[in-house]
């Protein structure tokens, strides 16, 4: 068998796997029982079965962000609706890895590190709004030397029922799209919504969609003015070196993937899934890649649960098998240069004046 029939197999091989994932998440999210949901999502169980595990690969703890969280709350905050069949086939992959192949066997980790905050999604199933817009804050930064902190709240209200169901979840394709076609402003323009996050007692109630106010919190700053865009909204090819080579090339991707009960007490290594329900589609920024001293590859992943969860913000996943679908569901952009050339000349002239 020829390099591409392996690549047609490979492909449709990662398609079936991720149709199952999908409808397996359905059904499971459909016959949770009410018992169930009103239950913590910590429990002692799952941390013994884990960290008793010589195989498990990782190490399970109380996350404090979760301390007094029922799953059906918890559930909220997994935000990414199953993308139609349809959607699927419409949307043209793209491939790298023929590009940077040579680079990328040097490679044996690769990070992008960026000095941002450590975001909280608060009480809001808004996963699939955070995964892009901190992608292409990112990405900012990566081709245009431009640190800059995008709006989650303006993709968050402003998109609407073209992203999905805001707070109630959206498909991280279409928030591509929008920031392609709308923009979205800076994050002081139109801070985040919820900035109690989830440290108070139960995190309740969920809070619905902010509305759209199409305004500047303050006033001296013009709302059309601080929009910032991609030019283009694609997904990446499932084969790990195809997303490495995405990542290595134009930054960070927003990835989606299967959440299980497992994973909400994650602390450290290389996360697999080992116990546990399916409890819903989750959103999330892929920064690199590495492999451990015993020769485990992983993803690394930032997540938007705060510093208190996982290993400091931050989590492992297994590179290489799909676990938890997490490579069958990759989505990116790239920057566009409008209104950047106004915010450079601004910069010069108050230089110049100082």
């Amino acid at each position: 068998m020829g390099r591409s029939e392996m690549r047609v197999v490979v492909k449709l091989v990662v398609v079936l796997a991720t149709i199952f994932a999908l409808q397996w998440q359905i059904t499971a999210e459909k016959y949770l029982s009410q018992h169930k949901l009103k239950s913590h999502i910590l429990q002692d169980s799952i941390i013994k079965k884990i960290n008793e595990n010589p195989n498990a690969g990782w190490k399970a703890d109380r996350n404090s962000r979760f301390s007094n969280t029922t799953v059906g709350e918890f559930r909220r905050l997994l935000g990414v609706k199953p993308l139609p069949h349809r959607e699927l086939q419409q949307t043209p992959d793209i491939y790298l890895i023929s590009y940077l192949y040579d680079a990328l066997i040097l490679c044996f980790s690769f990070i992008w590190w960026r000095i941002t905050s450590h975001p909280d999604q608060g009480h809001c199933g808004s996963c699939w709004a955070f995964g892009a817009v901190e992608s292409l804050s990112d990405r900012f930064c990566v081709h245009f030397g431009v640190n800059i902190s995008l709006s989650v709240n303006d993709l968050l209200s402003c998109c609407g029922f073209l992203c999905g169901s805001g707070c109630n979840g959206g498909y991280p394709i279409f928030a591509w799209r929008y920031l392609m076609h709308h923009g979205v402003v800076t994050e002081e323009c139109d801070p985040y919504f919820d900035t109690t996050g989830c440290s108070h007692p139960g995190c309740e109630p969920g809070y619905p969609t902010p509305k759209c106010v199409r305004k500047c919190v303050k006033g001296n700053q013009m709302w059309r003015a601080s929009k910032h865009y991609s030019v283009s909204a694609y997904r990446v090819h499932s084969d790990p070196h195809d997303i490495m080579a995405e990542v290595y090339k134009n930054g960070p991707v927003e990835v989606s993937y299967t959440v299980y009960e497992d994973f909400a007490h994650y602390k450290s290594g290389v996360y697999k899934h080992v116990t546990g329900d399916a409890l819903g589609g989750h959103a999330v920024k892929l920064i690199g890649w590495g492999t451990t001293v015993d020769g485990e590859d992983y993803w690394l992943v930032a997540n938007q649960w705060n510093r208190s969860w996982g290993d400091d913000g931050y989590f492992k996943i297994r590179r290489g098998t799909n676990e938890c679908g997490i490579e069958g569901d990759v989505v990116a952009g790239l920057p566009s240069t409008k209104n950047l050339v106004r915010e450079f000349v601004s910069d010069d002239f108050e230089d110049a004046v100082m």
